[in-house]
Order: structure tokens, then sequence, then C-alpha cells
């Protein structure tokens, strides 16, 4: 090959090359611009639905299906006043059916008769069951999440004396607390809760 086709082939794929690193980098650039969308409430909220339901999820799966009657009465710990507290299971139904109340008069939906009261339904025993109540009570906390807008936020629900935006940051709050209970719970238990174990 003469030097002056060999500089012309050399010199068109070093263009090629350019051309495909700088082709890369904006579709790169357009991609992080994409996902650094500036938040919205509805985003905001939604992040910290995701945060809890992580913990409450994570915990819920952790404790073995056979302690989920577990409760602290059970321990007779002297001087303790555990008795009638909620086993780990109503905690975990608690949860789920609170979720339920205090986010669906942002969605629409409408709760089902038995999953009024305190600890939800009754009839949902195992542990595959309440998990699932669970996860699916969060399925609305996102719908709710993503019914927010700025214009809509300081707005009362139908039927609600509270604003939307404090319903949706109350099913967030309100887990928290039980949240807490969930982690002594497995930790009487010798469980160590999944948000507390090293990486």
């Amino acid at each position: 090959m003469k030097p002056s086709r060999l500089f012309l082939v050399s010199a068109s794929l070093m263009l090629a090359v350019v051309a495909a690193s700088e082709e890369t980098q904006e579709t790169k650039a357009a991609a992080s611009a994409a996902s650094e969308a500036p938040p919205t409430v509805a985003s905001v909220v939604d992040r910290q639905v995701t945060s809890i339901e992580k913990l409450v999820v994570e915990a819920a799966d952790a404790m073995p299906a056979d302690k989920y009657d577990f409760s602290p009465e059970s321990l007779r710990i002297p001087g303790s006043d555990y008795m009638g507290v909620r086993s780990f299971a109503q905690q975990v139904r608690h949860i789920a059916a609170s979720n339920y109340a205090i986010w669906v008069p942002l969605t629409g939906d409408k709760v089902p008769d038995n999953y009024k009261g305190g600890n939800g339904p009754d009839d949902l025993k195992t542990k595959e069951q309440i998990l699932r109540f669970l996860k699916d009570s969060y399925a609305l906390g996102h719908r709710a999440a993503a019914s927010l807008t700025t214009e809509n936020i300081l707005q009362a629900p139908e039927g609600s004396k509270s604003v939307r935006l404090h319903r949706a940051t109350f099913g967030v709050a309100h887990a928290y607390d039980h949240y807490g209970q969930m982690v002594e719970y497995l930790r009487m238990n010798g469980i160590v809760p999944p948000a507390s174990r090293g990486n």
C-alpha cells in the first residue's frame, strides 16, 4: 500500500473513532440530563415512600415465618409492660392497613371493608399473605405520591380534613414508628435487621 493511501486510511479510521467517541459522550450526556430531571413534589414524596418501603419490607422478610406470632409479652421480662402489644405479624399488617387508610383518599381507590381497623384483615395468617398485603399497600403509596402536583398539594381530598401533602408524608412517618418496633422484635429474636447489616 502506498504511504499516501495508508495515511488516508489511518486518518479516516482516526476520524471515525473520534466521531464515535463524541457520539457516545453526547448520548451519555443526554441520558444523564434526562435522569437528572428537576425534582417534583411527586418525585420527592415517592423517594420517601421508596425509602420506608425498603426498610419495612426487608425487615418483614427477615423475620422467619415461625416467628411472625412473636410478641415481647412472651419473654416475660421482669418489670416490663408488654401485656397486649401487637405481635410481629400485627405490626406488619397494621402498617399496611394504615397505608391504605392514609393513602386511599389521594388515589380514589376504595378500601375493602376487611382492611379497616388497626390490624388489617384477620384472615391474613401466613408470612407470604402478610408480605403481599404490605407490598400492595406500598404500590398504593407510589400511586398516591404520583397524584401530587404543586397545584393540589394543599387541597384536602374529598372527605378528609388533611391536605394531600400531609396525608402523603404522614403515611411515611407513621411507618417509621412501627419499623422501629419491628427492629426491636427482630433483635429480641437474635436477628440483625437488614438495614443494620454490614455490606
